[in-house]
């Protein structure tokens, strides 16, 4: 794989927030489900996924820098023995290289074993009286590569999102899971489900679930505030009393103060999104008076009013 700092179009100095944001940009592009008709995309979104996968791990991503792993996270150095900067106990370090073997000193140390190690040959030997044995016992192989990871893509509707409620998914292999949202889900969240991609000679790979948040007929998304425009009548803005207010965790009642006019907004608290670690958003209803078009009755008491409150738009200058 290409480094992913240019997988991604990012330097190698860029902040998490950026990495975050060039995937995204690039996995919304590239996601199979919008390129059906192009596996190259298929591919190169998969590829983009693994460069985002290493670089917002902070362990593998010093490592990285280190130059003691290559982009798909396997070591750099021949035969597993680490990279610059390394230390093993009992190894020995020639040129850059560094040879461990196993564990220092004692009856382990015959290089004709380092042969046996690297191709394969035939069993070690001992000499009579149990002294010298060969073979390294610690000399490492190149770790096999695990399978490859499986890109999902959940659509997950805003009431169930902002209340996380468990989403059932439905994996390659045909089996179901029902999926728990962390808190602070968001559009374009990935999640990884460990184990549940191809098999391959290393263990399963992984399965990366990306997050899709529906839009909602009457609910909006402001942060971890939930907002609403609530319509009330001319009799309750004027009136005041409790009406029923819809909120993502199913409806409650909410005090319209008397004189209530459009554009006033009234606080639920903690009925928006989750927050990470913990707590909540609210939810945010903004009045809109609603004043039906054809009611004779209202027509007929405006005409006949003395009353007005002057004039409303005076502070504007007109």
């Amino acid at each position: 794989m290409a480094d992913p700092y240019a997988t991604l179009g990012v330097a190698r100095g860029a902040s998490e927030a950026d990495i975050k944001k060039a995937y995204r940009k690039l996995a919304k592009e590239l996601h199979p489900d919008r390129n059906k008709d192009n596996p190259k995309a298929a591919e190169r979104f998969s590829q983009v996924t693994q460069a985002y996968d290493l670089l917002t791990d902070k362990d593998k991503r010093a490592r990285f820098d280190r130059g003691e792993i290559d982009a798909e996270g396997n070591p750099t150095a021949p035969f597993g023995f680490g990279g610059p900067g390394g230390a093993h106990s009992g190894g020995y370090r020639q040129g850059g290289s560094q040879f461990d073997f196993g564990g220092g000193g004692g009856d382990e140390g015959d290089l004709g074993d380092i042969f046996e190690g690297l191709f394969g040959m035939g069993g070690g030997r001992q000499q009579a009286g149990g002294g010298f044995r060969s073979g390294f016992g610690g000399f490492g192989r190149r770790p096999q590569p695990k399978g490859a990871n499986v890109a999902y893509q959940l659509r997950v509707p805003f009431v169930d999102a902002a209340a996380l409620k468990p989403q059932r998914i439905t994996l390659a292999d045909g089996k179901t899971i029902d999926l728990k949202l962390p808190p602070g889900v968001e559009d374009g969240t990935q999640m990884r489900l460990a184990g549940k991609g191809q098999p391959g000679p290393g263990g399963n790979g992984d399965g990366l679930v990306t997050i899709e948040i529906q839009p909602h007929a009457f609910f909006t998304r402001d942060g971890d505030d939930v907002r609403l425009d609530l319509p009330i009548t001319l009799k309750e803005a004027v009136e005041g009393g409790q009406v029923r207010v819809p909120t993502v965790d199913g409806p409650v009642m909410l005090t319209v103060p008397a004189g209530a006019t459009s554009g006033k907004t009234l606080r639920l608290k903690n009925r928006g999104f989750h927050r990470k670690p913990s707590g909540r958003g609210d939810q945010l209803v903004t009045l809109m008076v609603d004043i039906p078009a054809d009611d004779a009755a209202l027509k007929q008491f405006v005409q006949s009013w003395s009353g007005g409150g002057g004039n409303p738009r005076a502070r504007m200058g007109v």
